[in-house]
């Protein structure tokens, strides 16, 4: 049935300019170096629970709170992008995230207070994401729309390193130097997405205000259905790639290095799968790959639940949920790239990364209390189950019925 969305009879596709990979790949890079910056409290968490004296729900909240600001502003950022377009609001939004990160390395580390204001402020390089899904749907046409955005949202790969270098660096140097390499590297992008970065000729720029546009794009069917999957699908990523290493330790006594590295295995699994959900859904359709996904992350929730030894099961449930998280966060972008109005993607995109945001903001609070209340997250891993299998229910029936409907009228598309 998904495969009639694309037409079997259309006309070969014609070849995408060699400026449209540029600009995606600039982009990429900067969703990349961006989220860097929005993960840099996460590895860090162990060490600031320690030192500060933390309790389980405080550093839950810590960790936290860089993802809500930052989910809370892709609303904004993703209107504005619509308006001024990825060519200012790149460069932008990357010189804004140098200041907390410069505030956190140099004076905001020695108290809970400085912590979460730094962390509040540090949520604008969350915002990245509404800047750069519009920017490159405009650069290719709709039918590779779904692996264009998969490969932008490789970016997310950003957590990965911060994973992989924020606790070494501090143990080589101090706290101070992944903050201060950091903000080095953000000014040097800033600069080059200034001179190099192009809007797409053919973009389509609002004219009506940005309340206005907002409200409109309230209204539109796509902007809930697509939200409520990519609450459950990105924000599950994002729950566990700040949470894994403080649930790793507490779960099974590892330590600091290894959990982190942990945490980036399974950033970096998911990070390479969001492309392939992409991809596949430019071929067999969105719904397909999101049951597929959300039926994988029910699974391993379930599996996890148990507290199982983490070689083999504990091991193949996190991986498992890893990659079907990246490919239904994939997926759904191939589903708003289908439905969203040209223009209104910014601003569709910044309501559903929002959503996505928030789905990561609120988990890591439910395990954190849970596990302080209980000492086991098998609770929170049920709760996630149960809440997979909602979206997978909701994937099933009204997507597919969405879908189904635009496939029955491509004239309208």
């Amino acid at each position: 049935m998904l495969q009639s969305s694309r037409n079997p009879q259309q006309a070969p596709r014609a070849p995408i300019p060699g400026r449209a990979w540029l600009m995606l790949a600039l982009a990429t890079v900067g969703f990349a170096v961006n989220f860097w910056a929005w993960a840099l409290i996460s590895p860090l968490g162990p060490r600031f629970k320690d030192s500060l004296g933390l309790s389980s729900f405080q550093q839950s909240l810590l960790v936290a709170v860089p993802v809500v600001v930052g989910s809370l502003g892709r609303i904004p950022v993703g209107a504005l992008t619509d308006r001024f377009g990825g060519r200012v609001m790149f460069p932008l939004v990357s010189a804004a995230t140098v200041i907390p990160v410069l505030y956190l390395g140099l004076a905001g580390h020695s108290s809970l207070t400085a912590l979460l204001v730094g962390g509040f402020f540090l949520g604008v390089g969350g915002t990245a994401f509404a800047v750069g899904v519009p920017f490159v749907n405009a650069w290719f046409p709709p039918e590779r729309r779904g692996l264009a955005i998969g490969l932008f949202g490789m970016g997310m790969g950003g957590t990965a390193i911060s994973a992989l270098s924020t606790v070494k660096l501090v143990k080589a140097h101090s706290v101070s130097t992944p903050f201060l390499i950091t903000a080095g590297v953000l000014v040097l992008y800033a600069v080059v997405a200034a001179l190099i970065l192009r809007d797409a000729p053919d973009r389509a720029v609002p004219t009506e205000p940005i309340g206005r546009r907002l409200a409109a794009t309230l209204r539109l069917g796509v902007t809930w259905q697509a939200s409520a999957l990519y609450a459950v699908a990105f924000g599950g990523y994002v729950a566990f790639s700040v949470y894994l290493p403080t649930y790793l330790k507490n779960g099974y006594g590892l330590t600091q290095d290894d959990a982190a590295n942990r945490m980036a295995g399974f950033v970096l699994l998911a990070v390479a799968m969001r492309p392939v959900g992409g991809w596949l859904s430019d071929r067999v359709g969105p719904t397909r790959v999101l049951t597929g996904a959300l039926a994988l992350v029910s699974t391993g929730a379930l599996m996890q639940s148990a507290t199982p030894a983490l070689a083999p099961l504990g091991t193949v449930a996190f991986l498992a949920m890893a990659g079907a998280l990246g490919a239904g966060s994939g997926a759904t972008f191939a589903f708003v790239a289908l439905l969203a109005p040209s223009n209104r993607t910014g601003s569709v995109t910044g309501v559903v990364g929002a959503a996505g945001g928030l789905g990561g903001f609120v988990p890591p609070l439910v395990m954190g209390s849970l596990y302080g209340s209980y000492g086991s997250y098998a609770v929170g891993l049920l709760l996630l189950a149960a809440v997979a299998t909602g979206a997978l229910v909701f994937t099933g029936t009204e997507v597919r019925r969405v879908l189904s409907r635009r496939a029955a009228l491509p004239a309208a598309h």
